[in-house]
């Protein structure tokens, strides 16, 4: 269970003294100017054959259209000389042509690897749509970050660019991760392992909250399924004494004790946010702060946030904090505190002065210096960025 007076006590203000010393800011123009340079050298790494990122992974492509879609809703006029929402009707179109077989293992120290195998592109040629079928596989978080990604391109549509085949998707990722049922409660990791891990019951009620909010005709069958995953997840043993969310359950559904991913402590709060919204419970605003603080808190160097897996973190790890910053983002903008606001205008600033090289491609470890980039690093970064452009 977290404990709610964890908001506004010792850690709250641990978190304005990070930030509190910055004397100089960029505006919204300039972050937003820094986010379009960022898409570009990003888009260098799109394939418009397969709508997928190359140098990264399946649900890394799902995250980063994510983060084209928010830039998208922050500055549509940019947004549309960066052709995104071409972009998004592309990688609707294209990825689900793209069959891709995972294998997910565990390291020793609990970091996830995906390895993802796609068809050649030679064959691609026998290939026919098949529904929403290859949005589907065998790993229900990698069906959550496609869902998220859906929804949020629904989002865009509903501002003038896209329809509503990007929502049907969800719902349809949505009804195969509600198969997943775990004996723990919630739902597994996947289908060929028995594991009740955070991050997948994260997504899963992030999904259930967000459609809720966007198809009123079917609110309470949705909204049903967030709250029954809430009620759960907040008594799992998820959540540790210190206000942070470990990685999973054992097999006696008791809590692991791996690592606190920044990820899992970020998919949460754009879920909580979600939840409120659909009940109009302000008390879920105040648990997702107190999440919010102590992984500010403890999971930060000098003000920026740090991924324990730095800098070896392979292309799963390495997408882990700009989840976290993006769902932070989405907090701040439901409930607007101060400190959080600098800690995200600190990390931007930090990202675009010690993590960039002249082609402004941005690195793991966002403090610097500056390291191999790949697509997975990029849009990490970038979600920062954007939420700066957003909440400055």
């Amino acid at each position: 269970m977290v404990s709610s007076s964890f908001v506004g006590s010792l850690a709250t203000r641990a978190i304005f003294l990070m930030s509190s010393h910055i004397t100089h800011r960029a505006d919204s123009a300039t972050y937003a100017a820094h986010s379009v340079d960022g898409l570009k050298a990003l888009q260098e790494w799109y394939n418009r054959e397969t709508g997928l990122w190359d140098t990264t992974g399946w649900w890394n492509s799902a995250n980063c259209l994510t983060v084209l879609a928010d830039f998208a809703l922050i500055d549509p006029v940019a947004s549309t000389s960066l052709n995104i929402p071409e972009i998004i009707q592309n990688t609707y179109d294209q990825a689900q042509k793209t069959p891709v077989r995972a294998t997910k293992i565990l390291s020793p120290v609990g970091l996830p690897v995906s390895t993802y195998f796609r068809v050649p592109l030679s064959k691609r040629s026998e290939l026919s749509k098949r529904g929403f079928d290859n949005f589907l596989n065998d790993y229900y978080d990698d069906e959550g970050w496609w869902a998220l990604a859906m929804i949020h391109s629904h989002d865009v549509g509903v501002k003038g660019m896209g329809d509503q085949q990007y929502l049907q998707a969800a719902v349809d990722i949505f009804e195969d991760m509600k198969k997943g049922n775990s004996s723990c409660g919630g739902i597994y990791w996947s289908k060929v392992t028995p594991y009740t891990n955070a991050i997948a019951n994260e997504l899963y009620l992030a999904v259930a909250a967000s459609l809720a909010n966007r198809i009123p005709s079917r609110k309470d069958y949705f909204l049903d399924v967030a709250k029954t995953q809430w009620e759960w997840f907040k008594r799992s043993g998820l959540i540790n004494k210190d206000n942070l969310i470990n990685d999973g359950l054992t097999d006696e559904c008791k809590n692991n004790g791996m690592q606190t991913w920044t990820y899992n402590q970020g998919v949460i709060l754009g879920g909580l946010v979600e939840l409120s919204k659909a009940t109009g419970d302000k008390s879920l605003l105040t648990t997702a702060q107190t999440i919010a603080s102590a992984a500010i808190t403890k999971l930060s160097k000098d003000g920026i946030l740090f991924e324990g897996c730095e800098p070896n973190c392979g292309s799963d790890g390495a997408q882990f904090k700009g989840i976290f910053m993006r769902n932070l983002h989405y907090l701040q903008a439901a409930a607007p505190m101060e400190p959080i606001k600098n800690f995200l205008l600190t990390n931007a600033d930090t990202i675009w002065a010690k993590n960039r090289n002249d082609k402004n491609q941005l690195g793991t470890t966002w403090a610097g210096p500056f390291g191999n980039a790949t697509a997975g690093t990029q849009s990490s970064a970038l979600d920062t960025i954007v939420a700066a452009a957003a909440v400055a």
